[in-house]
């Protein structure tokens, strides 16, 4: 760990966090506002330790693995852990007492073994619903016209609360055609709020990366999953 890393760390948190603010300006909201959650995927606890000391309050794994590699090292007493990435159903058990959100449930087996995991627990976790907004194929995520049925199926199950949704558009370089999925996205939110259905809470619209997040802002979004933009380039190697 590099004092030029966390140097790097330091302006980006800065210059992230007065992006987020511009943005929630611009779409009538204030900075509090808007959740800035971390994707620490490939990241050192160090340094995700060093961005929580300067007020970072929301981290995110992808990983099962890599999440309880580091979970002992994470300074948890300052801030949220959660799960963000794809999540199968053998891998529940290891996370569902470790983290305060899981972000990516989209379909009703996951959902139903999250919790039955939490009911051997005694505890409650909350989760997100993941649309897949670009109906495209290899990616997961539920497809908007199975959502409200998905969303109805989960409100029977016991010891899991929905908190909203989650998505991520396909990889795009238009801003105005990303800005479109972001829109659609937002405008279903609202959708299922309106609805008002029975154990579920529409609180959090997660959307937007490093590319992105500004746009998704505009769009609606209430938390962003921001990683490159903070930490640098992933280090695959």
């Amino acid at each position: 760990m590099t004092e030029k890393l966390l140097r790097d760390v330091e302006y980006n948190y800065k210059m992230i966090n007065e992006r987020i603010a511009q943005a929630a300006e611009k779409s009538g909201r204030r900075r509090e506002d808007i959740t800035f959650l971390a994707a620490t995927k490939t990241v050192d606890a160090e340094v995700i330790n060093h961005a929580i000391s300067l007020g970072l309050d929301h981290i995110g794994e992808n990983r099962v693995q890599e999440l309880l590699s580091k979970y002992e090292a994470y300074d948890l007493e300052h801030c949220s852990l959660q799960f963000i990435g794809h999540l199968q159903t053998n891998k529940v058990r290891q996370i569902v007492d470790k983290v305060d959100l899981i972000q990516s449930v989209d379909s009703f087996k996951l959902a139903k073994e999250i919790s039955a995991q939490s009911l051997k627990r005694d505890r409650t976790t909350d989760i997100l619903v993941e649309v897949n907004i670009g109906r495209e194929e290899n990616k997961s995520g539920v497809f908007e016209e199975n959502l409200e049925e998905l969303l109805c199926q989960i409100s029977e199950l016991p010891a899991i609360s929905v908190k909203g949704l989650m998505t991520i558009p396909p990889i795009c370089d238009n801003k105005h055609k990303i800005s479109n999925y972001f829109y659609n996205m937002h405008k279903l939110f609202l959708d299922i709020s309106q609805k008002k259905l029975d154990n579920i809470s529409m609180t959090i619209l997660s959307m937007g990366m490093s590319a992105d997040y500004y746009e998704a802002i505009l769009e609606g979004a209430n938390m962003v999953r921001v990683g490159s933009a903070l930490f640098g380039a992933r280090n695959y190697t």
